[in-house]
């Protein structure tokens, strides 16, 4: 639904100010460029740190609280291999795919929008995306999902065992590892689009 609607008020706000030039096919360009290399993965990060960071952050707290962990030790079992690892892995794969769903479903908004208010018919808007939006284009979006993945479950498998002393300590820990994990997710997104154009990964050169 986020990114049916980033799409929406994407081809709203961009297509206003193209149609005024007579530009309107240029909503397909700006609504597939946009959502493909930023919009979609770093929604779909912020969305998966409020949901599996606090998560994760949760139940390992839960278990540090209620001495899971100690027992797990006392077992002879790695609680990084048993608790943080899967964690990872299942995380760093998920990502890309649902990072390429919302592609997907803020395409569909923005072409219904042209389609609807701005005369872009969704046979052109169709036609028009595979040159407006070049494979390079796709591929750094869905690149950038598995950092963003690893970013989130260490920081929210960190931050459950930093929890120590009753419950309220995991609320602390939860509100800590939301707030960290989306704040380094938008500082590696700002570093990654600083490195693109730095290796010439433009938006003209990805053409």
């Amino acid at each position: 639904m986020l990114a049916f609607l980033t799409g929406v008020v994407l081809a709203y706000q961009g297509g206003s100010q193209l149609s005024q030039y007579g530009a309107n096919i240029f909503i397909v360009d700006l609504v597939g460029i946009t959502l493909l290399r930023e919009l979609a993965p770093l929604l779909t990060a912020i969305i998966v740190a409020g949901r599996s960071g606090a998560a994760y952050t949760a139940q390992i707290g839960t278990m540090r609280v209620t001495d899971e962990i100690d027992a797990l030790r006392t077992l002879g079992i790695a609680p990084m291999e048993l608790l943080v690892l899967p964690k990872l892995l299942a995380l760093i794969i998920l990502m890309p795919l649902l990072s390429a769903f919302a592609d997907i479903v803020g395409i569909l908004g923005g072409m219904l929008i042209a389609n609807f208010s701005f005369g872009v018919s969704v046979t052109d808007f169709l036609d028009r995306l595979p040159e407006a939006v070049s494979l390079t284009n796709y591929l750094v979006g869905i690149g950038k999902a598995p950092v963003f993945a690893a970013i989130i479950a260490l920081v929210g498998c960190y931050q459950g065992f930093q929890v120590s002393g009753g419950a309220d300590s995991v609320g602390k820990q939860v509100t800590v590892s939301v707030v960290h994990a989306i704040f380094l997710v938008i500082v590696v997104d700002a570093l990654f689009s600083i490195l693109f154009n730095w290796l010439g990964i433009g938006l003209i050169n990805a053409h």
